[in-house]
C-alpha cells in the first residue's frame, strides 16, 4: 500500500472546505486533483470514504476514521517541518508527570532572559523517556531512571516525597505521614513513569493492593474519590493543586533524585546553558 501526503491533505480540505470546489481552491490545485487524489486513496485503502450528493459531501464510517488517522499524520508532519525549520533555535524540554515543580516559572523567566533568540518549550509526554526516544523532546526532566543505556543522566537535584490523598481521608489532618500509615490503603500507581514504586517499602511492608493509573489526571482523580493514596514528588504537590486532594509530606521516605536527560548520540547542543540554569534552581 502507497500513500501519499497530497492523499491525505486532500481528504481533510475536502471535509473542512466542504466541497471539492472550495478545497481545490484552498489547496491551490485544480478539481480534477482534488478528486484524483481522493479516489486514489479510496482504491489504496480499498473502502469508499466519501458520499458525494449534488450539494454535499459527506464521510462514510470508514471516511470517519480515516480522517482521525489523517489529521494525526498531517499534525506530526507539519511539526517535524516546524521543529526543522527551527533548528538551533528552539530547545524542546520533556516532562512525564511534572516539570520543575517550583522552579519551572523562574526557569522559563531566565531562560527568555539570557536566550531571547531561542524559543523554549516545555512538553508532557507520559513515557518512561519523557519524549527523548520518541523524537519529541531535545531534553528530559526525570525522576525514575529509564531502562535504557541510550541516554545521558545528569543528578540536578533532590525532592521531597509527599503522600496526596482525599480531603476526607483519616491522614489529612496530620502534618506528615509515614510509610507505614501511608500503606495502609490501596496506592495509585503509574508502573510506566511513576517515581513511586513498592519497593519503596521494606519487603512484608507494602500495601496490599494497587490501582494502577496512566497519568497524572487519571491518578489525581482516583485518589480525590477516596479510592487510593498516592506517593509522588515534592514537585507534582506544587504542580497539580485539585479541589479535594490534599499533599503531606512522606518524613521517612528518602528523597526523590531529578535528573536531566538527552541522547548520548545525539546530544543537544544547549546542554551547558540547561545545565547551567539547572544548577542555579536546584542548587
Amino acid at each position: 500500500m502507497n500513500l501519499e501526503l497530497r492523499q491525505l491533505r486532500c481528504l481533510v480540505a475536502v471535509m473542512e472546505a466542504g466541497s471539492f470546489t472550495d478545497a481545490a481552491i484552498d489547496l491551490r490545485v485544480s478539481q480534477a486533483a482534488v478528486s484524483r487524489n481522493v479516489a486514489s486513496l479510496e482504491e489504496a485503502l480499498g473502502v469508499r470514504l466519501i458520499q458525494r450528493t449534488t450539494r454535499s459531501v459527506e464521510l462514510t464510517a470508514a471516511g470517519e476514521r480515516t480522517i482521525r488517522h489523517a489529521r494525526r499524520i498531517l499534525g506530526a508532519v507539519d511539526e517535524l517541518e516546524r521543529d526543522a525549520k527551527a533548528a538551533g533555535n528552539t530547545v524542546r524540554i520533556g516532562y512525564a508527570w511534572s516539570a520543575l515543580g517550583a522552579h519551572t516559572a523562574e526557569f522559563q523567566r531566565r531562560w527568555a532572559a539570557a536566550y531571547p533568540d531561542c524559543e523554549l518549550r516545555l512538553i508532557k509526554t507520559n513515557t518512561a523517556t519523557a519524549g527523548l526516544l520518541e523524537g519529541t523532546s531535545d531534553f528530559a526532566i526525570l525522576r525514575r531512571v529509564p531502562d535504557t543505556s541510550a541516554l545521558e543522566l545528569v543528578l540536578v537535584g533532590t525532592e521531597k516525597r509527599y503522600c496526596a490523598m482525599a480531603a476526607e481521608d483519616p491522614l489529612a489532618g496530620k502534618r506528615s505521614v509515614t510509610l507505614a500509615q501511608v500503606a495502609r490503603s490501596p496506592l495509585a500507581v503509574d508502573l510506566r513513569t511513576g517515581s513511586t514504586r513498592l519497593d519503596l517499602w521494606p519487603e512484608g511492608e507494602q500495601p496490599q493492593r494497587t490501582v494502577p493509573i496512566e497519568d497524572i489526571d487519571d491518578w489525581l482523580t482516583v485518589i480525590g474519590s477516596g479510592k487510593a493514596r498516592g506517593i509522588t514528588a515534592e514537585s507534582t504537590a506544587h504542580q497539580y493543586r485539585r479541589r479535594g486532594v490534599v499533599y503531606r509530606p512522606v518524613r521517612d521516605a528518602p528523597p526523590v533524585h531529578v535528573y536531566a536527560a538527552w541522547s548520548r548520540k545525539d546530544p543537544p547542543a544547549q546542554r551547558r546553558e540547561v545545565m547551567e540554569l539547572l544548577a542555579g534552581l536546584y542548587g
